[in-house]
């Protein structure tokens, strides 16, 4: 079988996106993928993510941002992939 390709993306979500559980939802998310990393909010508005794992989560992981919680409002995600840094052991909410 061939070996799962590991990456990392960081990303930037932006619309209506603080206040609606995004940080919450997408911990718990990323927790049922096996992917590592954070989740905070920015003071401009947006949220910013840092996903490490299998491609193919991180992959779903920004599909499901693209529409977020319910009572989010997704306008835009920015996402910059980059090398893998191994630098997580779960992935947390940060402040």
């Amino acid at each position: 079988m061939a070996e799962k390709e590991i990456a990392r993306a960081h990303i930037f979500v932006s619309g209506r996106v603080q206040g609606v559980f995004f940080r919450e939802n997408t911990r718990r998310k990323a927790k049922k993928l096996s992917l590592l990393g954070f989740v905070k909010n920015l003071p401009d508005g947006r949220v910013e993510a840092v996903f490490e794992g299998e491609k193919e989560k991180i992959m779903k992981m920004i599909e499901w941002a693209k529409k977020g919680p319910i009572l989010a409002r997704v306008e835009n995600v920015e996402v910059i992939w980059e090398e893998p840094k191994g630098e997580f052991d779960d992935f947390e909410i940060r402040y």
